[in-house]
């Protein structure tokens, strides 16, 4: 099991600031153009949920969406939404064949351990149903270590995770770069990336 214990009490503490920070992410135009191009009635899959913006977002625009979180305070909030069924799960939980039309996986992994992030990819793009959508968002840099709160990240290049995505079998397609404040106070560089299965 790779979830870190201190990463999981820290959103199990801030779990309201946090879906505080996140109220208006419904809106977000890489989410928007995520459910755009999934099929009406698809299978998405919001990996690492927190309190379930996206999810909520997904199930309203039509989706059946499967939300998972390793953290049970989030799971409980994100189970609030209409047509989210979420569930408590770790990514080493994730597995299964062709399963989704989207995956989902908006700064979630970068709680991962940098030597799990390999495995972990092959596990999603092989429950990817073929010609799928793969997002991811990454923290972007160097190493590993942990924030002022305490949280686990892996950061990574966006020609790491290209080749990451590549080599688990994903094709990235489009990518994103920018700068936002987290929920620790910081500024952070990130990465997002879509990518065919």
């Amino acid at each position: 099991m790779t979830a870190d214990r201190e990463t999981l009490r820290v959103y199990g503490k801030e779990v309201d600031r946090y879906a505080g920070l996140t109220e208006d992410l419904d809106r977000l135009p890489a989410l928007v153009d995520f459910i755009a191009r999934l099929p009406r009635g698809g299978h998405a899959l919001d990996l690492g949920c927190g309190p379930g913006w996206a999810a909520a977002r997904m199930a309203a625009d039509g989706l059946r969406v499967t939300a998972t979180d390793a953290t049970p305070e989030m799971v409980t909030m994100a189970a609030n939404a209409p047509g989210v069924t979420a569930q408590l799960a770790t990514f080493d939980d994730i597995d299964g064949v062709d399963l989704y039309d989207g995956i989902w996986a908006h700064f979630s992994l970068l709680h991962a351990p940098r030597a799990d992030l390999p495995r972990h990819l092959a596990a999603l793009a092989t429950a990817l149903k073929p010609g799928g959508w793969f997002h991811i968002g990454m923290k972007t840099g160097t190493g590993e270590k942990r924030d002022p709160l305490g949280r686990r990240y892996t950061y990574v290049t966006e020609d790491e995770l290209d080749n990451l995505l590549r080599t688990a079998g994903l094709t990235p397609r489009e990518s994103e770069t920018g700068e936002e404040v987290g929920l620790d106070g910081v500024l952070a560089p990130w990465v997002t990336i879509l990518a065919r299965g």
